[in-house]
């Protein structure tokens, strides 16, 4: 039995995130025409051409998806090769300033993009929106890749970066130890939630399976989740976009980081959490050491394959019942550096990801996420009963309460490593309160924005 999965992501949807030209390509990033040598104009939408041409690329280790769409990519344009460089995204996080300014790549998967763009780092994309008719998608698409001046004010202003798909976080969890604890359908609430974590721990089952060491902890997820549950999205996107007096330290927020601190404090994660990165937290709930676990639909189709009809997957529910739904929801950033050799091939490959057929295909199967693109775009058939399925619904359903929030490990270039990751370690250590976290973060946050 199949379905197909109609785009309903017309409204907003949430990691994270996007020179000289090369010789013979003309980019519309300018407003005057280029030219080829000798002047002859070039067209107006640009593409790879038909000359051999090499693509540099620097990606995130674990997940296909970038692989697979670069290999499709060739398939239909043999005259484009590959040379991928691939690092964990807390590496990545470090080395994007580096590496754009030594060695840019022509595509680069991205961390927050602001410090990025002040320093022009990357390539403006307008030129490109205005002849792929970029513009004319969901303006929520491209929302969080939009930069002012001097990369102020995220949301608004100039592209800067696109997106392989569109990507959403919530809960999985592990069908055969819910039925362990009488837990038949998803919960609706967090008290029916904090109810599954207890029965989950009395039941001798690991509650959480979750990761948070290294340079970009995982933490942050459910904390985020449980933000969405006491209070809204629009003040959160507010603080990330970088919007004047916006603070991540208020009352509802509050609430949310006692919580979180709640369930440390009540064994709910693995001793060793600290201790543990992204692979090992994978790698144990799909070898089943834990019920749920917070992470992003870009796992889905890697779990309807690893663990085919023992995976589900729910929004975060919120704190009383018949609340609005939230989730942060971001685009699967990569970026074109402002220096890089191949600028027009570059765009004309991430145009082609949100509009072929088969691009859309790979981008839901092997992605497990919405694509980019129109509204009204190919989407494929999803098995009904996936977690992918499950996924593309929540997106929809995200989007019908404009739930969508962009990653708060966004809000800055170092927020995520030098403020979140090190205070939510603490946090697990019993060296840091919910109240002092959050003062710490607002701080980080007022001194990189520049006390805004």
């Amino acid at each position: 039995m199949s379905r197909r999965v109609r785009n309903r992501w017309n409204g907003a949807v949430l990691m994270v995130v996007v020179g000289a030209l090369a010789a013979g390509c003309g980019a519309p990033g300018g407003d005057a025409p280029q030219t080829e040598a000798g002047g002859t104009p070039v067209s107006t939408t640009p593409t790879c051409g038909t000359a051999p041409v090499t693509l540099k690329a620097y990606i995130e280790t674990g997940f296909p998806l970038p692989k697979e769409l670069s290999t499709e990519f060739t398939k239909q344009h043999p005259n484009v090769k590959w040379s991928i460089r691939e690092d964990q995204f807390a590496v990545i996080t470090q080395n994007a300033p580096r590496v754009l300014a030594d060695d840019p790549p022509d595509l680069m998967r991205l961390p927050q993009v602001s410090e990025l763009v002040k320093d022009g780092l990357l390539k403006n994309l307008d030129g490109y929106a205005k002849a792929f008719g970029w513009d004319s998608w969901p303006a929520s698409q491209l929302q969080q890749m939009r930069l002012g001046p001097g990369g102020k004010t995220r949301g608004e202003g100039s592209l800067y970066a696109m997106g392989l798909n569109f990507s959403m976080t919530g809960v999985f969890y592990n069908k055969k130890l819910a039925a362990k604890i009488g837990m038949s359908s998803p919960p609706t609430t967090l008290a029916e939630l904090d109810a599954a974590l207890a029965k989950a721990k009395d039941a001798g089952i690991a509650p959480i399976a979750q990761f948070n060491g290294g340079a970009t902890g995982g933490l942050a997820f459910p904390l985020q989740d449980l933000m969405a549950s006491y209070g809204p999205a629009a003040p959160i996107n507010d603080w990330i976009f970088q919007k004047p007096g916006a603070t991540i330290d208020t009352p509802s927020n509050l609430k949310a980081t006692q919580h979180l601190d709640q369930w440390i404090k009540a064994g709910y994660f693995w001793k060793d959490v600290n201790a543990v990165d992204y692979a090992t937290m994978m790698s144990r709930f799909i070898g089943g050491q834990g019920l749920f676990m917070f992470n992003g639909d870009w796992e889905s189709g890697n779990l309807d394959k690893q663990m085919p009809g023992d995976v589900g997957f729910f929004l975060m529910p919120p704190a009383e019942k018949g609340g609005k739904l939230a989730a942060m929801s971001a685009p699967l950033t990569y970026g074109i550096g402002s220096r890089a050799k191949n600028a027009d091939c570059a765009a004309f490959f991430l145009n082609w990801v949100a509009t072929d057929p088969q691009a859309r295909d790979i981008a839901v199967k092997v992605g497990g996420s919405h694509p980019m693109g129109p509204a009204d775009a190919h989407m494929p058939d999803v098995a009904e009963g996936t977690v992918t399925a499950s996924t593309l619904q929540a997106g929809a359903d995200v989007s019908k309460d404009n739930g969508a929030m962009d990653f708060i490990a966004n809000a800055t270039g170092a927020i995520y490593a030098k403020s979140w990751t090190p205070q939510l370690q603490k946090l697990v250590a019993g060296q840091q309160t919910p109240d002092g976290l959050l003062t710490s973060v607002q701080s980080d946050y007022k001194s990189q924005v520049g006390g805004s």
